[in-house]
């Protein structure tokens, strides 16, 4: 027997999530698959979506079990390419969503979603980083793939507080760049200053919309987990030639932008998935998070939780109160 976060439905699309006792025989059927004995997991938006009310949109069936990321312990494999104690990590290919995922003591899924464990990294911190700041470490590669180097200026990062947010300025201060970090939480600027920000910027002073579809060239990157309208004012501010990195929505899927940025000033808009990203591009990324990320802040930005927590975060994270990382043990 097992524990699990399970998510039912009832007959009145009533959706309850409840630490819950299961076996073996209950876990996923999977061709060629590796059953995992889950260490830690961790909190994201997409698992805030998973555990509210109809699943986000995200869940498929009921009962479910989410936890998009989740690392640990290789109990048994029927592929060769894994074997009982090899430590591995998993993030995206819509675990959590669509098939069951981490918020649980074991999980079963294919093996070509799996990664083993960096060099250098635990699973606790493989978790302190998990989608997050896989995503970010992404979005960090692209922009240099883009040409950005640390003397062409300061780099902005917006949603600095949160979870991408933290891992971008983190990884960005580390590797020499002047971090400017965007906040609407006037509470979090000593954390973001500790991470390695140079700067703190306002939300407020990148908030409200323009007319003018360009602005004073300012920053020579943009790691931006916003969207919408601050992503539109961004994008006229950027200095020629310059990127921007879009990695999440948080204020909003619509754009409401021109084409003047980037036939006007050839500014690019590099959109980043973490989640179907294949095998070779996401194992360089997890090799850089190793290398790059300094570990002594990872710590800083990471606060623990156990499997009963997770309702609890799921809402907290939607409503936009969850601080840097959250790493869950399911075994506590």
């Amino acid at each position: 027997m097992f524990n699990a976060l399970v998510v039912t439905k009832d007959a009145t699309d009533t959706t309850t999530a409840k630490v819950t006792a299961l076996d073996d025989a209950d876990l996923p059927k999977v061709d060629g698959g590796v059953t995992v004995a889950v260490e830690y997991s961790t909190v994201n938006y997409k698992d805030g979506l998973c555990l509210s009310p109809g699943g986000g949109g995200l869940v498929r069936n009921y009962p479910h079990v989410p936890g998009i990321d989740f690392s640990g312990t290789v109990e048994t494999s029927d592929d060769p390419r894994y074997k009982a104690g090899d430590k591995v990590v998993l993030t995206g290919w819509r675990v959590g969503e669509a098939h069951w995922g981490g918020y649980a003591q074991k999980a079963r899924v294919r093996a070509d979603w799996l990664v083993p464990l960096p060099d250098g990294l635990t699973p606790k911190q493989a978790m302190a980083v998990g989608t997050a700041g896989f995503t970010a470490m992404l979005a960090v590669m692209a922009l240099e793939e883009h040409g950005l180097t640390p003397d062409q200026g300061e780099v902005l990062v917006t949603g600095a507080a949160g979870g991408v947010g933290s891992v971008a300025t983190a990884i960005l201060a580390n590797l020499g760049y002047q971090v400017a970090a965007v906040t609407g939480r006037p509470e979090t600027a000593a954390y973001l200053k500790d991470l390695g920000a140079a700067r703190i910027v306002a939300r407020e002073e990148l908030a409200e919309t323009v007319k003018r579809p360009l602005e004073s060239e300012t920053w020579a990157g943009c790691v931006d987990a916003v969207g919408g309208d601050m992503l539109a004012r961004v994008l006229g501010q950027m200095k020629y030639g310059a990127s921007v990195a879009a990695v999440g929505l948080a204020g909003g899927a619509r754009l409401p932008t021109s084409v003047v940025p980037f036939l006007l000033r050839g500014v690019n808009l590099l959109g980043i998935d973490s989640v179907m990203k294949p095998y070779e591009g996401r194992l360089r990324a997890w090799q850089r998070v190793a290398t790059d990320l300094p570990l002594g802040k990872l710590e800083d930005m990471v606060q623990e939780a156990k499997l009963a927590d997770l309702p609890e975060l799921g809402q907290d994270i939607l409503a936009g109160k969850v601080k840097g990382r959250v790493v869950v043990d399911v075994n506590a």
